[in-house]
């Protein structure tokens, strides 16, 4: 990565602790849908149809869905993370230019600079 090595530390440090943040969420995640699989299992109720709010359905939908998307995190942090130890970390993956160190602060896991970002292909 170009850039001053304080510059380089810090966005280090961004990622390792963005990382932790991921797995620690993911993790929550996790055991809210073991706990919610629990809740099904023994319950003879039929919340499908209670009035009274969130059916384990819907529950299950949404966190699903927010686990999704952790695991996909995790997945560009360790992804930039590899970038980092092959030395090609903060280079757009597009046109090859440095990608800004605001846009880095911004997306620890970036790949492309602004302007190829802002191609979307």
């Amino acid at each position: 990565m170009a850039g001053a090595g304080a510059d380089r530390d810090r966005l280090h440090a961004l990622l390792l602790a963005e990382r932790e943040a991921v797995v620690s969420r993911a993790a929550d995640l996790d055991a809210t849908l073991a706990e919610l699989v629990r809740s099904r299992e023994s319950s003879n109720d039929d919340d499908e149809h209670d009035p009274e709010g969130v059916t384990l359905s819907s529950e299950w939908s949404r966190l699903s869905g927010l686990a999704d998307a952790a695991r996909a995190e995790l997945a560009e942090i360790d992804a930039a993370l590899e970038r980092w130890e092959a030395g090609s970390y903060g280079v757009c993956g597009r046109c090859g230019e440095p990608i800004p160190v605001e846009r880095l602060e911004v997306r620890p896991f970036a790949t492309r600079c602004v302007p190829c970002a802002s191609l979307r292909r």
